[in-house]
């Protein structure tokens, strides 16, 4: 059984303009609109990476998905590693608060923890609430 400090689960929350149905269905109606929207992040984020992964569920009800990577550079660090993604509606206002799980299992104790990611996927966000929100 793998040693709890090998484990983790990091969280982050980003507040954006669009609806949670309109976030939601960037990535289960359009996925490759999510590659465009933010090209940008993807490109300026450290050195490129590859990533195969699956969806892992979607609950359109809850504006939830889960992805679970599958192949890649990722797991050359991690043994696992999941992506869930909840757009909820904002309490008291329009837009949406987007709230972010990465779930993961470090290969061994040399390997950090992704906080990193939590700032790519802040970004990710707010690339995507643009492109679905800007004027046709």
């Amino acid at each position: 059984m793998a040693s709890s400090a090998l484990t983790g689960k990091l969280e982050t929350d980003v507040e954006i303009k669009a609806s949670p149905e309109q976030f939601h269905d960037m990535f289960t109606n359009k996925p490759h609109h999510v590659h465009h929207a933010c090209n940008d992040e993807i490109q300026g984020y450290g050195k490129p990476k590859t990533v195969k992964d699956e969806i892992e569920a979607v609950d359109p009800d809850k504006n939830l998905i889960t992805f679970r990577v599958l192949e890649g550079d990722i797991l050359e660090e991690y043994k696992s590693f999941a992506v869930t993604i909840q757009a909820s509606p904002k309490s008291g206002g329009t837009g949406s608060v987007v709230h972010w799980t990465l779930e993961y299992e470090k290969l061994h104790d040399g390997v950090d923890h992704p906080e990193d990611l939590l700032e790519f996927v802040k970004e990710v966000s707010n690339a995507i609430d643009a492109h679905v929100t800007k004027p046709n």
